[in-house]
């Protein structure tokens, strides 16, 4: 698999456990070369961690918002980098949150992540505060919450670096991969009023087994119909690393996050989820499932990260 210079987190395979830290920086003209300072030694607490237990995958990236990344490599900057762009259609709404630096941890111990995590705080301690905090998991067997696989069509072998990570197109940033997070809250209970049918319906595929429906049972609102995009004979790959999150008696959902080697490619996808394409068709699983939250990020490859420690 190509992207050795790519940050550990990104091209391995989804693990049990996810920790999902959002951060804003507080003062970034001041405090900006300190933290990206700081955060260059991720890939060095990865490796002092993952001792602890090496069976345990444990693996994670980190990466910058548009921002924060003009403060912290002014004048070099990758050619699709922006802040979130929020949608509103309706009632239908994916707002913009924001954010300044992404940690994506996962391995196979939940107390892992959060050593590995309490360790980076331990560096950044007052010069960031917390937009969000979410702790994803395993589901079953890779389901979401609401009851389907989740993943099926992500890109496998070399497929994943393809998918993900920039190449000759923007060489200065060749290993880097643009980020989107979603934070979404599911509306569980009304979920489960609807037939296992409808549900299928919704998605495009079979519950049981995640085969997707034929071409005559499969609408254009489904799920798949409106993420699944092709231009010039080829479909639009995103590397998707989400996980359910929550509580068995209260809030839960699942914290989306994917890489690709364009932001574009977001954009797309989510113009086509929440019916602002032109078309006017939206993504019935919008219709129970809401994001509150959604930010845009650059993750740099290692030698780039590496080059903030200097």
């Amino acid at each position: 698999m190509g992207g050795e210079n790519a940050q550990k987190g990104i091209l391995e395979e989804i693990n049990r456990f996810g920790l999902f830290i959002v951060l804003k920086a507080i003062d970034p003209k001041k405090n900006g070369p300190s933290i990206a300072r700081h955060c260059a030694k991720l890939s060095s607490l990865i490796k002092t961690v993952h001792h602890l237990d090496p069976s345990s995958g444990l693996s994670g990236a980190v990466s910058f918002g548009s921002d924060f990344w003009d403060i912290i490599s002014p004048g070099k900057r990758p050619k699709h980098l922006h802040p979130f762009h929020s949608i509103e259609s309706g009632e239908r709404r994916a707002p913009r949150s924001g954010g300044d630096i992404l940690f994506h941890i996962h391995s196979g111990r939940e107390d892992l992540n959060f050593e590995l995590a309490r360790r980076m705080n331990l560096l950044l301690e007052g010069s960031v505060t917390v937009l969000e905090e979410v702790h994803g998991f395993s589901y079953l067997d890779s389901r979401d919450l609401t009851g389907f696989i989740d993943g099926t069509a992500n890109p496998q072998g070399e497929e994943r670096s393809n998918a993900a990570l920039i190449g000759s197109e923007d060489p200065e940033f060749k290993d880097g991969s643009y980020v989107l997070t979603q934070r979404y809250v599911h509306n569980l209970s009304g979920w489960e009023t609807l037939s296992e049918k409808d549900q299928e319906k919704i998605i495009g595929r079979r519950k049981k087994d995640s085969e997707e429906l034929g071409g005559g049972e499969k609408a254009p609102t489904a799920h798949i119909s409106r993420v699944e995009i092709e231009e010039g004979g080829e479909e639009l790959k995103i590397l998707r690393h989400s996980l359910p999150y929550g509580k068995a008696m209260g809030e839960s959902g699942l914290f989306f996050l994917a890489y690709a080697k364009n932001s574009e490619i977001f954009e797309k996808m989510l113009n086509r989820m929440f019916g602002v394409s032109g078309d006017g068709v939206h993504d019935h699983l919008m219709d129970f499932s809401q994001p509150v939250s959604g930010a845009l990020f650059f993750s740099p490859s290692l030698n780039l990260l590496k080059s903030f420690s200097n």
